[in-house]
């Protein structure tokens, strides 16, 4: 008589097939999530970002309005088209936008940083999710300030971006507009048809429940993605994936990062997919810092898509000094291994501060979001 118990191979095979599964099914709530996010606060701020440029001519000033504008409409792409077609129209002049596209650049980081809340009841992986997401802040903040005052002092991307505008041309016969991604349509379609069904209620009521839902749905599957990961990576698959990547493969992980946010039009969403994957400890800083730094350069193909319908070229030059600066970035920032461990090092300090306690990831969130853009609007607007 065969005696012979199951295999534990193909149970395995099975559980690993269905925790696969679960992460997929996961990954796209943990998306829709943020699309009701984006949902809800674009439900309160409709033109919002159009309107904080008004009358902004003080370049630091400038630099504030990008940060808040984009803290509040959630999303650097809305920012930057917004910019785009200001400049591209005449309304604000390239010198005047530079700061403003900087700023975009700094305020598209809290999301990914409020991803990290998630894990805040969790010790070590909170240090892990926040290190993760704030090293995209510092990296940002770095480079705006070295590029800042370069810029202000000899208008090196400006000149820059305008030449590349006199060597490539308008290429008008690409057309305008640009398409919408289908993937990003798919994760906004629970978010779409929510706001169908709140069409008749008040603007207030509607924004606050998409945004209370999109943040429900975000902590919800942000906690099953990372016990599910832990799972589904357990056995050394994750040192398999940081050896890889620690063997060179750095600017791989930056055309994953920049081909990611091509294709869902938000450096948002791929940076915020790594928190959980560092909170589990499946990717180290060091080898998600690289990946970032190519969603930061991915998303500034919107600002030259939308320059493709502006009026002006210089809509395409503004658009351009968005691509390069984050190149100028991660040019600093990333080859020479000093000035890598810049923003990693600030990052790995600003999550061992904020794990003493709940309120300094508050006050760090609301200072440099809230706080210092909008004190510097009032006093130097």
């Amino acid at each position: 008589m065969d005696h012979t118990p199951p295999s534990p191979p193909e149970r395995g095979t099975s559980q690993t097939i269905l925790s696969i599964a679960a992460v997929i099914g996961l990954l796209y709530t943990f998306l829709a999530g943020i699309s009701g996010l984006e949902a809800g606060i674009g439900a309160f701020g409709a033109d919002f970002a159009e309107r904080i440029f008004d009358n902004v001519t003080n370049p630091v000033a400038g630099l504030f309005a990008g940060i808040l504008a984009t803290t509040l409409v959630q999303s650097s792409s809305v920012t930057t088209a917004t910019i785009v077609g200001l400049v591209g129209a005449g309304a604000l002049g390239v010198p005047a936008a530079v700061p403003m596209i900087m700023g975009a650049n700094i305020g598209t980081t809290v999301t990914n940083t409020l991803v990290s809340f998630g894990h805040v009841r969790r010790g070590l992986e909170f240090r892990r999710a926040f290190a993760g997401a704030t090293v995209h802040d510092f990296f940002n903040v770095l480079t705006v300030v070295v590029a800042l005052p370069i810029e202000l002092a000899t208008g090196f991307l400006s000149r820059s971006a305008a030449a590349l505008t006199d060597l490539f041309g308008r290429t008008e016969q690409l057309g305008g507009g640009g398409g919408k991604s289908p993937i990003r349509a798919a994760v906004a379609w629970p978010a779409e048809l929510l706001e169908e069904a709140l069409g008749g209620a008040p603007t207030t009521l509607r924004g606050t429940v998409l945004l209370v839902i999109g943040v429900l749905l975000i902590f919800l599957a942000l906690g099953y993605i990372t016990k599910t990961m832990r799972t589904l990576m357990a056995g050394g698959i994750e040192r398999s994936i940081n050896r890889i990547l620690d063997r060179g493969a750095g600017l791989a992980a930056m055309g994953v990062g920049m081909v990611i946010t091509m294709l869902v039009q938000s450096s948002s969403i791929t940076t915020s997919i790594l928190v959980p994957m560092l909170a589990a400890g499946i990717l180290t800083l060091q080898n998600a810092y690289p990946i970032t730094l190519g969603a930061n350069l991915g998303t500034t193909i919107t600002a030259i898509v939308a320059s493709l319908a502006a009026a002006g070229p210089e809509g395409l030059t503004i658009a351009l000094v968005h691509t390069l600066f984050n190149v100028f970035g991660i040019l600093l920032f990333y080859p020479i291994p000093l000035m890598r461990s810049l923003p990693i090092g600030l990052a790995q300090r600003a999550a061992g501060l904020v794990q003493r306690g709940t309120r300094w990831v508050v006050a760090f969130v609301v200072t440099m979001w809230v706080v210092v853009p909008v004190l510097g609007l009032i006093l130097l607007s």
